[in-house]
Parts: C-alpha cells; sequence; structure tokens
C-alpha cells in the first residue's frame, strides 16, 4: 500500500493540485482481503460460483458465438463476425467475474478456461494493440472511425478483467495484452493528437485500474484527457449524427459543468464513476462538485425506492424529473450496478455515510433483483409492478447484465471496510472477517450478523499490540427516520422519528461521536475487544412526493435495506386487488420463497374482489402477505406490486 500512495502522491503533483491528505484519505479494502461468512450473501456468492458463472461460460462460448469471433480472428482465414459489435464486452465481464470468484472459490479447472479464452483473446490481438474482433472481422479499414461503435468499452472491460485476473491469480498475461493496447490508444488519441469521445463510457473508470495495477501515470492522464473531450462538440458516430442526441451519452456540456442527469443510465453511472476515480487521485474539485450536483439531480428526482434508475426504455435512462413509472419501468440491472460502483466512489471521496444508503438500497433491490435465486436467470429491467407479463431471462441478446451481476455479487467484498492511516470504517454490515494495516500496526475485524434478517451486529478485534484508532461505524439512515436522501421519499409518521439504537464496546456503553453519518468510537484497542451495535429493524411505510405522481395516493414498505413487493404466488394469484391504508399493522413472519430465507410482512388489509358471476365487486378485509422485492418472479410470472392504493380512486372494468 506504502508503494500506492507515493504513487498517487507523485501523479497528484504533477497534476499540480492538491491531492487529498493521506491521513484524511479512505480507501476501500479490496475484496481479495475480505472473506465473507453470513447467511445471506454467502450462499449468493457460491450459487455465482457454481452455478452463474457456470451459464455465463456456456453462453459465451457454446450457445453464442462471442469467444469464436475471437478464434476467427486468430485464424485468420477470412471468416466474419457473428453477432453484435459490443459482444467481445461479455467476454471481458465473465472473466472478471471468474476471477473473484476464483479468489473465494479457489477451481483449477475454472481456472484453466479462463487461461484457455485469455490465450484465444491475446491471439487475437493484432501486432500494432489493437483488439475488436468486429472490426478485424469485417472491416479492419474502419478502425477508430465511429466512436459509438464501443472498440473503447470493450477494452475498458477488458483491461478491467486483467487487472482482477492479476490480483487474484498473480498472471499477467491478460493484463500485458490491457497494457499493450492502451498503449496503442494513447498513441493516437491525447493532446496533440486525434479527439476521442468514448461512445458507452467505461474506459475512464477502467484505465484508473489499470493505473493502479502498474503505477504508470499515463493512464490516469488519459482517463482526465477522455473526460475532458466531451460537452466540446468532437463526437464523431451514429449517437450523434443519427440520433442526434448528445444528452444520450452526456456530452451537451463538459463534465465539469454538468448539473443535470441526461441519457442512457449505464453510460452515466460509468462515467461519473471514472470522474470520481480521477479526482480521488488529482484532487480536481471541478468533478467532485459537477458529481454532488448531478448525484443529487439523481438521488432527489430520479431514483425509484429501489435504487434502481434509468426509467425510459427509449433510451435505456432518464427522461424527466419525476418521471417514475412502475409498471412500465426501464430499471436497468447494470444501472444499479453502476450506482453501487458510483456510490462507493462519493464515500471514498467524501467519507458522507448517505452515499453508502443509496449504495446499500440499490445493492439490496435494484441489482439484486437481477438475478433469479436459483442462478440461473436474469432480468434485464426490474419494474416495480407487473400484470404477470413479465418473465426472467436465461440470456439476452444484448446480454451485459448477467456476467454484470455475477461480476458485482461475487466482488461484494469491495464495499464492506474502507479504511484510512488511523481509522477504519464499517459500511455495510455483512458477516465477514478482513485484516487491515494501518500507520500503527494491524488489525482483525471479524463481524458476525444475521443482517438484514435481523440488526444484531457484532464485531471482534483482534490486534497484537495496544493500537489507538477510530472505527466508523456506519448508522443507516433509515434509523434516523430517511427514507432516502433529499426527500423524494418520506416515511409516514411515527415510522420517520429516529429509532434507538444501542452500541458498546465489551457490553459496556462508551462515549462516541456521529459525524457525517457514521458513530465513530476512538479509543486504544485491545486484542478481543468487541463492539456491539444493534440496528432496530422496524416495517416502515412510505410515501412519495407529490411531484411523482405515479406514486400519489399509493405506499411502499420497508424493512432494514429491503423494499418490499405484494405478488400475486402468496395472495391468491393478485396483487392488484388490494388497499394499503396509513393505519395498517404488519407482522414479520419467517417464510420462504423456493429456498430463499426471508422475513415476510403480514397484514389484515381490504382487498376487492369479484363475485363468482362476475356480474359484481365487494370490498372485504383478506390476510396478505408482501415479501423483499430481490425475490418476486421466481416462481413463475405473476402479478406484483411494490407501491400499493391507499384508497379506490377509480374503476377499471375489463373482460
Amino acid at each position: 500500500m506504502k508503494d500506492k500512495i507515493i504513487a498517487v502522491a507523485l501523479l497528484a503533483q504533477s497534476f499540480s493540485v492538491q491531492a487529498q491528505n493521506n491521513a484524511e484519505k479512505i480507501e476501500f479494502v479490496n475484496f481479495s482481503k475480505v472473506n465473507i461468512t453470513d447467511n445471506f450473501w454467502k450462499p449468493k456468492i457460491d450459487k455465482v460460483a457454481v452455478v452463474t458463472i457456470p451459464v455465463c461460460i456456456d453462453q459465451t462460448e457454446v450457445k453464442t458465438p462471442r469467444i469464436r469471433n475471437f478464434e476467427k480472428v486468430a485464424r485468420n482465414k477470412g471468416e466474419k463476425h457473428e453477432g453484435i459489435f459490443y459482444d467481445d464486452s461479455d467476454v471481458y465481464k465473465a472473466l472478471e467475474a471468474i476471477a473473484y470468484s476464483l479468489k473465494t472459490h479457489p477451481n483449477k479447472t475454472l481456472e484453466a478456461k479462463a487461461d484457455e479464452w485469455i490465450d484465444k483473446i491475446a491471439a487475437a490481438q493484432q501486432p500494432d494493440g489493437y483488439l475488436n474482433t468486429m472490426y478485424t472481422l469485417n472491416e479492419p479499414q474502419n478502425r477508430y472511425t465511429d466512436m459509438s461503435m464501443h472498440e473503447d468499452y470493450n477494452c475498458g472491460h477488458m483491461i478491467e478483467a486483467a487487472t482482477a485476473y492479476y490480483n487474484v491469480t498473480g498472471k499477467r498475461k491478460l493484463l500485458d495484452v490491457a497494457i499493450k493496447w492502451a498503449n496503442h490508444f494513447n498513441s493516437l488519441f491525447g493532446p496533440g493528437k486525434r479527439d476521442w469521445v468514448t461512445g458507452h463510457q467505461e474506459l475512464e473508470l477502467a484505465l484508473v485500474k489499470l493505473f493502479k495495477a502498474t503505477h504508470d501515470s499515463t493512464y490516469v492522464k488519459l482517463s482526465d484527457w477522455l473526460l475532458s473531450e466531451r460537452g466540446h462538440k468532437l463526437a464523431k458516430g451514429y449517437t450523434w449524427t443519427d440520433w442526434k442526441d448528445t444528452a444520450y451519452a452526456q456530452d451537451v456540456v463538459p463534465v465539469k459543468e454538468q448539473k443535470e442527469i441526461t441519457g442512457h443510465a449505464v453510460r452515466a453511472m460509468y462515467m461519473y464513476t471514472g470522474a470520481a476515480d480521477v479526482a480521488e487521485i488529482t484532487g480536481d474539485k471541478g468533478y467532485m462538485n459537477a458529481m454532488k450536483t448531478v448525484w443529487e439531480d439523481v438521488v432527489y428526482r430520479n431514483m425509484y425506492i429501489t435504487g434502481g434508475i434509468g426509467s425510459s426504455g427509449g433510451n435505456e435512462g432518464f427522461s424527466t424529473d419525476y418521471d417514475l413509472p412502475n409498471e412500465n419501468a426501464y430499471c436497468e440491472t447494470c444501472a444499479s450496478v453502476g450506482m453501487v460502483f458510483w456510490n462507493q466512489r462519493m464515500n471514498a471521496l467524501t467519507g458522507e455515510s448517505m452515499y453508502i444508503d443509496v449504495l446499500e438500497k440499490s445493492l439490496y433491490n435494484g441489482a439484486l433483483d437481477g438475478l433469479s435465486l436459483d442462478g440461473t436467470r436474469f432480468f434485464y429491467g426490474n419494474p416495480l409492478a407487473s400484470n404477470g407479463r413479465h418473465t426472467r431471462r436465461e440470456w439476452f441478446g444484448t446480454a451485459c447484465c448477467p456476467a454484470n451481476i455475477a461480476r458485482l455479487i461475487a466482488s461484494l467484498g469491495n464495499y464492506i471496510y474502507a479504511q484510512s492511516s488511523d481509522g477504519v470504517w464499517i459500511n455495510l454490515f455483512v458477516g465477514s472477517n478482513t485484516s487491515i494495516d494501518l500507520a500503527k500496526g494491524s488489525i482483525g475485524l471479524n463481524m458476525q450478523t444475521n443482517y438484514p434478517m435481523d440488526g444484531n451486529v457484532k464485531i471482534n478485534v483482534t490486534t497484537a499490540k495496544k493500537i489507538k484508532y477510530s472505527m466508523h461505524i456506519r448508522i443507516p439512515g433509515y434509523i434516523n427516520g430517511i427514507a432516502v436522501p433529499g426527500n423524494l421519499y418520506n416515511f409516514v409518521e411515527p415510522d420517520n422519528i429516529i429509532a434507538p439504537y444501542t452500541l458498546t464496546v465489551n457490553g459496556v456503553s462508551v462515549p462516541y461521536k456521529t459525524e457525517k453519518g457514521y458513530a465513530i468510537i476512538e479509543r486504544e484497542w485491545k486484542n478481543n475487544d468487541v463492539v456491539e451495535f444493534n440496528i432496530p429493524l422496524t416495517v416502515k411505510k412510505i410515501l412519495a412526493r407529490n411531484e411523482l405522481k405515479q406514486d400519489n395516493d399509493r405506499m411502499a414498505l420497508q424493512r432494514g435495506p429491503l423494499i418490499y413487493c405484494f405478488e400475486g404466488a402468496d395472495n391468491n394469484g393478485k396483487a392488484w386487488n388490494m388497499l394499503l391504508p396509513a393505519n395498517a399493522e404488519f407482522t414479520t413472519q419467517n417464510f420462504t420463497v423456493k429456498d430463499e430465507n426471508v422475513i415476510a410482512l403480514v397484514s389484515n388489509l381490504p382487498v376487492v374482489n369479484i363475485s363468482a358471476d362476475g356480474a359484481s365487486v365487494n370490498t372485504g378485509v383478506q390476510q396478505v402477505k408482501a415479501i423483499p422485492y430481490y425475490t418476486w418472479c421466481n416462481r413463475g410470472s405473476n402479478p406484483m406490486q411494490v407501491w400499493l392504493p391507499t384508497k379506490i380512486k377509480d374503476i377499471k372494468i375489463n373482460n
């Protein structure tokens, strides 16, 4: 870590900016140093390793032509490309997921498969470093002529896979391919060379990862330059010329001047993640100021209660403020994954817990919903209501989401703990253990919890000697009566009052201060100290602001980080005939959806029923059940709603 800090400091000097002081710098603990043990996430990580990754491999090299395209390039027999021009990226995302999985689930057969793929990728790289199967096979004369064609996007994912695989296995072959491509790209584009605006942002964040793997400042400078290219009418490609939509790729104004979220949701998330990565290293406040403003626009006016974003299927992204339909929500899985990335970076830059609150909401709801409980099927979009027409799919023509959710779950350890030179941060409550090197010595943390089933968290500290440092424990916003930052959604009284929690060390209450949403315990820690944090997990009712018309006179439910939904499978095949009065009371019930143990919410609610002869309707009271949103549509296609109406406003008769 010392070498990395020196490299970052030297790079900051080369940019002539003031980098964040090392003592204040927050850095997340890498997943490779975190062992996850709890009952909620470990089975999911296991399932990704044993089920989901093999599904991705089968789809990538057997059922679709993605790997075959690399083989064709290597054969050099004049064969044509099959599939879509961005299919290479799915190979790289699957490789990245494999890399993370190999750390948690060492598997020689899987590693051999990854090495086999890497050999094929390396064989397809051109002598000058270029790597793209579609252009190499079909139209090599047109390389880098259309900025919309994902040449940079594909190789950004290749860089991410390469750095992950190198970090886990120590093998350099794919990393060397990535370095060769990055140097090739840098030889063509940059100050005094050709302009380039990334058509689908991804390369920006990937180049920072390459810098962290190599300590070569060339790559951060290139990332910073790519960000600076936006907003100057420099782009050439179908996104701009055919669609005439510069907002789609966040190219209306320069990044540092952006104030509103626009366009394609995943593109935006990857760009702002890359900007945060550059800002972390260079200390550039221009990026930070813009990102704070845009973040507020997302969370305050354009985010679903599930942490999902991007309401429109037309542009796979944002439309107008407060336009958040439920049944027609697009809410792409990849966009929720991007929200996890971006909010992690924002937390590292600011130390503000509200970013982890949003990360947690996206992770447990909008993103996790993208993977079926058995690990074999996927959602591309994640609606908040369904009349029964939605279904999970085995794969997609545009197959970004399966490998993306797989790599997120496999790398969950990246988001739990963080550190500075004299402090540790507990951000997510996930049963796990890690070792952290601080300036004054090393400490071990062993977190035990059954979260989100219950809110009891115990952290055992191990250390060879007494060490003075601060432990920052996130106080979830919902404890303080905050549904989301910015009041787009609010808890109904009395759920909006601060809930009492307890925090002890060795069974005794200790003094602590609260700052930026964290409880901070500063003390001299000794071996076998035990911290206990009791988080009250109560059922909370949620209302949306009046401006969000689709949720007027409707309420939703939350318990801990989980948003709930009503699904027909648990309610006599219906989810659209219920009312949720403000005074409704819910009890919790241990329940299973398929093989997933969950806490269900049960209440007696008013319902509207149709008479047996279909000639009339009547109202009554019926016991209904709500389940965590991420578990819906795992028992076949059936109706579902997150937001239930609080009263009857109209009746529409269908036959």
